[in-house]
């Protein structure tokens, strides 16, 4: 069922606002789109459920659907111009050490494009080298290498996203969990809006928590 809306949301992902006319129709195609991408992710936590091999999680099938969740995560987060370096640079998402994915995220977003930029992948060994990132999935390292790479990009334009235990809870923006053998979300909104990132209340509305209010309110 994921992969069917997937694929309606890809289809409808070829009209790029750029093309789409006057600013009426603009307006329509944006909002067309993102009811696309909410009925999609709801779908993505509708799964029946992560396949299971011999009583442990099919590591396959459970990054397949993070990469999903990590394409459609982008579609509901604004970045500040400074985040990227002119208006046709790519959207980039970045991973730390060893590709816990092992190429599902690349062949998620191949050919894939968010409004009018592309999307890239790169895999990163040290934190050094991830300058450029606009989305950066931190795996399930050592937990003092996750709170350090949390406190470097403190404030910096990156969505951060990771699958350790409590990770929004300690600083990242979004953490990803298994709960009744499905993957759900979590959202730190002080963290994001710290970074000057904003969430659409779409996506807030499907998080399973949500730490933190949105500022004026």
């Amino acid at each position: 069922m994921a992969e069917k809306e997937e694929l309606n949301l890809e289809t409808q992902m070829r009209w790029s606002p750029r093309n789409a006319g006057s600013g009426t129709r603009r307006g329509r195609v944006r909002h067309l789109l993102s009811q696309f991408a909410v009925a999609t992710l709801a779908g993505l936590l509708s799964i029946a459920g992560i396949r299971r091999v011999s009583g442990q999680t099919n590591a396959s099938s459970e990054y397949q659907v993070k990469a999903a969740f990590l394409f459609h995560f982008a579609q509901f987060v604004d970045w500040p111009p400074e985040a990227f370096k002119d208006e046709d640079s790519p959207l980039t998402y970045c991973t730390i050490g060893e590709d816990p994915f092992h190429g599902a995220l690349d062949a998620s977003l191949k050919g894939k494009t968010i409004g009018a930029r592309p999307l890239r992948v790169q895999h990163f060994k040290q934190s050094q080298e991830t300058h450029g990132c606009q989305v950066l999935f931190i795996g399930t390292t050592g937990k003092k290498a996750i709170s350090e790479e949390l406190a470097n990009l403190k404030g910096n334009p990156v969505l951060t996203v990771g699958e350790s235990e409590h990770f929004a809870q300690e600083g990242g923006m979004i953490g990803l969990l298994l709960q009744d053998n499905k993957v759900r979300f979590e959202i730190n909104l002080s963290a994001a809006e710290h970074a000057r990132l904003r969430i659409s209340s779409q996506l807030l509305s499907l998080a399973k928590t949500v730490i933190g209010s949105p500022k004026g309110t």
